[in-house]
C-alpha cells in the first residue's frame, strides 16, 4: 500500500495523495473521514472513477441525496450532472454558496469528479467557514452566537425565479420548480458546532440565506454583506485547478464554492453526488 500524504492547501482544504479512490481500505478510509473533518474539503489527483465506481465510492460515506432541481445522469440517477456546454454563457454553481442550506437537514457533503474539462479556466474556488469564523472579533462571535438565520431556495429554483429567468442558466440543465415552491425555509443557527469535527464553523451564504431570525431583510442585510466579505478575504480562498482525474469532496456545513465562468466556447462536464446530512446545532 502506498504512503498517503495529507497537504495543506493555501486558504481552505487539503490535497490527499498516494490513495486509489476505487479500493479504499479501513485505515484509509478513516484517514480521509479525518481529513475531510478538519479541512472541509478534500481534493485527490490522477483517479480513475467509473459512474459505479463514484456512487460506491459516495455510500462508503453516507445515504445518497438524489437531486431535486439538476438535471439527472441519464443512467445513474444517483449522479447530478453539473455541465454547460460550449453555447452556453451561464454555468451551474457561479457565485459563492454552500448547498442545500435551503433543506431543513442540509446535505452532509458533495462529490465532485471531472468528466470534460475545457482547455483552461473552470476552476472552482473554495472558503473555509472555520477559518472565517475564526477570523471575526470575539464580540462579534459573541453577537452571531445568539443569532439565527432563514434559508430559501424558491428565489433561485422557483418558477420565474433564479436560473428559470434565464433559459440559458437553466434550459435542460435545472427543472423541478414545484419542488422549490413546496419547500418550507428552515432556520439555522448562524453559528454551528460542526457534526464531525466539533469545531465551530460560521453557516450563512449569499445564494440561501435571506435574513436572521426574527430581523426584516432590510435590517439584516448591512451585517450580512459584512460577514460575506469577511469571508471571501483572498487569503481564506483556495482556488482548485480541475484536471482529468480530480476529484473533490466538500463539506457544505463547512465551507462555500464557486465554480468560475471564464471557459466561453467550450464544453465543461462534472459528475455531482451529494451525501445527506443531519440537523444542525448551535455551537
Amino acid at each position: 500500500m502506498s504512503t498517503i500524504t495529507v497537504t495543506p492547501c493555501s486558504g481552505a482544504g487539503a490535497e490527499i495523495l498516494g490513495v486509489d479512490l476505487k479500493q479504499l481500505h479501513d485505515d484509509e478510509l478513516a484517514l480521509i473521514r479525518q481529513a475531510y473533518a478538519d479541512y472541509g474539503v478534500i481534493f485527490f489527483r490522477d483517479q480513475s472513477l467509473t459512474e459505479e465506481d463514484h456512487i460506491a465510492l459516495a455510500r462508503r460515506f453516507g445515504e445518497i441525496n438524489v437531486n431535486r432541481f439538476f438535471a439527472a445522469h441519464p443512467a445513474y440517477p444517483e449522479i447530478a450532472m453539473v455541465l454547460k456546454e460550449a453555447e452556453q454563457t451561464t454555468n451551474i454553481g457561479g457565485g459563492w454558496h454552500t448547498d442545500h442550506s435551503y433543506d431543513h437537514d442540509p446535505a452532509m457533503g458533495s462529490i465532485l469528479v471531472a468528466r470534460e474539462l475545457p482547455p483552461s479556466g473552470g476552476d472552482t474556488m473554495f472558503v473555509s467557514m472555520y477559518t472565517a469564523f475564526d477570523g471575526l472579533s470575539d464580540g462579534l462571535k459573541q453577537t452571531l452566537r445568539g443569532l439565527r438565520a432563514v434559508h430559501s431556495a424558491r428565489h433561485v429554483f422557483g418558477a420565474g425565479q433564479g436560473y428559470h429567468k434565464d433559459t440559458d442558466a437553466g434550459g435542460n440543465r435545472i427543472g423541478n420548480s414545484a419542488a422549490a415552491e413546496a419547500l418550507t425555509d428552515p432556520v439555522h443557527p448562524v453559528i454551528i458546532r460542526h457534526p464531525l469535527s466539533g469545531k465551530e464553523a460560521l453557516y450563512i451564504n449569499p445564494a440561501f440565506t435571506l435574513h436572521f431570525e426574527g430581523w426584516t431583510p432590510e435590517e439584516s442585510a448591512p451585517l450580512l454583506e459584512y460577514l460575506y466579505s469577511c469571508c471571501v478575504q483572498e487569503e481564506n480562498v483556495c482556488r482548485f485547478q480541475w484536471q482529468p482525474g480530480s476529484v473533490a469532496f466538500w463539506d457544505n456545513r463547512s465551507t462555500w464554492h464557486n465554480a468560475a465562468n471564464d471557459y466561453h466556447g467550450a464544453r465543461r462536464e462534472m459528475h455531482r453526488i451529494t451525501i445527506d446530512g443531519c440537523p444542525l446545532e448551535a455551537a
